[in-house]
């Protein structure tokens, strides 16, 4: 099975991931000084070119640092855990060493997999916040402290995205029926029946006006009871969609 580390060099190969790219847009976070970010990518351009083992005298060439200075460098980033050195035997049996930059890459990924994880949350936090005052909107007033609880209930208990508690909302507007009782019970028949999407309450809540119309279609009639004409199909109103 590939390990974490091989699947990343494998990526990297392919092209799968702009190291260079991630690199100048994180590093900061790692702490990596400039100097030290140069150094990391001139010893990267090297690997590409086949040499795997630089040595201060070549990195020199390419830098305005002595070589003492670039020594210095390497062994800082060493000691942080950012760089190692390797040994490798070639075709022949013999030994030679490599600097291996997987440790920098492997946390240059840690951090982007970090920063994308705060950037959902931070999206869920504001989809959150959203969702209680579009419930004020509709109420036409404050929440309750009893009704904050119950909303923030749904979300943290019984885990329904705030996409899901918003189409609920709409059929209880829909229904003319605004309450959060009702509302809860809306949520409580599509979690029973595994609704987890505005696209599966929209299409639990076709089926079920489709089997309430028939239901009605086959009762019996009533003797001495004047027969309604069928009310006409209304077309739902996207209240979601009315700011837009």
């Amino acid at each position: 099975m590939m390990n974490d580390a091989d699947r990343l060099q494998t990526w990297i190969e392919r092209g799968s991931v702009n190291i260079s790219q991630l690199f100048f847009q994180f590093y900061k976070e790692l702490q990596i000084s400039d100097t030290e970010a140069m150094l990391i990518m001139h010893l990267n351009a090297f690997h590409e070119e086949g040499n795997e083992f630089p040595t201060p005298a070549n990195i020199a060439q390419r830098m305005n640092l002595t070589e003492d200075m670039i020594s210095s460098s390497m062994q800082r980033l060493m000691q942080k855990g950012f760089m190692e050195i390797h040994q490798k035997l070639d075709d022949q049996g013999v030994l030679y060493e490599v600097i291996n930059l997987m440790p920098i890459w492997s946390r240059l990924i840690d951090c982007v997999f970090a920063k994308s994880e705060n950037n959902e949350k931070e999206t869920s936090k504001l989809k959150e916040g959203q969702l209680f005052q579009l419930f004020e909107q509709e109420f036409g007033r404050f929440l309750s402290p009893m009704e904050t609880e119950m909303i923030s209930m749904w979300l943290d208990q019984d885990r329904h995205s705030p996409e899901v508690i918003r189409k609920a909302l709409m059929e209880a507007v829909l229904s003319q029926k605004l309450s959060l009782r009702y509302i809860d019970r809306i949520l409580f028949e599509w979690k029973k029946n595994n609704v987890k999407t505005p696209e599966d309450a929209n299409k639990h809540s076709k089926n079920f006006r489709k089997n309430t119309i028939q239901k009605n279609a086959i009762q019996p009639e009533k003797k001495g009871t004047e027969q309604k004409p069928p009310a006409s199909n209304v077309p739902f109103y996207n209240w979601l969609d009315r700011n837009k």
